[in-house]
């Protein structure tokens, strides 16, 4: 969910192109090679697993906060959703990007951040892990009947507008951190993860707080309950595609600018006796400066 993926061949795009100019037949990458590098495989089964951990842990709590609150409560459903984004995302970020969502999927891809060859693969991985979890919920639940599954508590068009705001803010957040260079990029998984927990409790009530449609899907076919399912798919898709673009125009320009030398790092010690002189003690030198 939260880190882009490079398009395949663009870092080697130099040289390839003057070994062609000498051999342009047999240096030409067929159309597997080109969208489906040798490693693609092991990030779609990363992708599977890290949806089949985000749907279990997300819809087992929901659905155990609906049956009985004394065992999990609805906050700590919301709480249980953000932190196995969180995980997940530094768990896998780093093969597959940890999208664990088609609508974000589709968002990085039409801000080119992600190939539009490999999308596709990467519904099916998402659902395929949605629905295998939702089949191991209704199992390990029985006889709970709606393993985790959405519905609007109000009307449909409630239910989408909160979809679409919410979606739009988790990935306003996804994309700042994951695809512009001047953010933070290790704080990814906790931005994302802390975006969807506070989204997800305020949506909760009005929608369910999905934002994701391999979330619904799979609990919905797991449970045979298909009320306001569209909701799910469309919401989230137009509220993925608002925030990447919206962040997409906003963003600073990667022109390279002129680099600031950093200031000179100084030891506990330092700022310990810096604290101390600033009451009127004698201030006293840093140690790794005689280093």
């Amino acid at each position: 969910m939260a880190t882009k993926h490079p398009e395949p061949g663009n870092h080697n795009k130099n040289e390839l192109v003057s070994v062609q100019e000498n051999h342009p037949i047999s240096q030409n990458p067929t159309f597997e090679q080109q969208y489906y590098p040798p490693g693609f495989f092991r990030k779609v089964v990363a992708e599977m697993i890290a949806t089949y951990m985000l749907v279990f842990v997300t819809c087992g709590s929901a659905a155990l906060a609906a049956s009985d609150e004394h065992k999990v409560s609805r906050l700590g459903a919301s709480i249980a959703g953000g932190l196995v984004v969180t995980v997940m995302i530094y768990a896998v970020g780093h093969i597959s990007g940890a999208h664990m969502n088609p609508a974000v999927t589709l968002a990085f891809a039409a801000v080119r951040h992600f190939p539009w060859k490999q999308v596709p693969i990467y519904w099916v991985a998402q659902l395929a892990g949605s629905i295998s979890a939702s089949f191991t919920l209704s199992v390990l639940l029985h006889p709970i009947k709606h393993v985790g599954t959405t519905s609007p508590s109000g009307s449909d068009f409630q239910a989408l507008i909160a979809e679409i705001v919410m979606t739009f803010s988790m990935m306003f957040i996804a994309s700042a951190v994951a695809t512009d260079t001047k953010a933070i990029g290790e704080l990814a998984g906790i931005a994302v993860g802390s975006a969807v927990c506070i989204t997800s409790i305020f949506a909760g009530p009005i929608s369910g707080g999905s934002m994701n449609p391999a979330r619904t899907i799979g609990p919905a076919i797991a449970s045979a309950y298909y009320k306001g399912i569209w909701v799910y798919i469309v919401g989230p898709v137009i509220g993925t595609l608002l925030g990447s673009w919206s962040y997409n125009f906003i963003r600073v320009s990667d022109n390279p600018t002129q680099p600031v030398s950093p200031p000179p790092q100084r030891s506990f010690a330092f700022k310990l006796c810096r604290m101390k002189s600033d009451n009127g003690q004698v201030p006293c030198k840093d140690p790794l400066d005689s280093a």
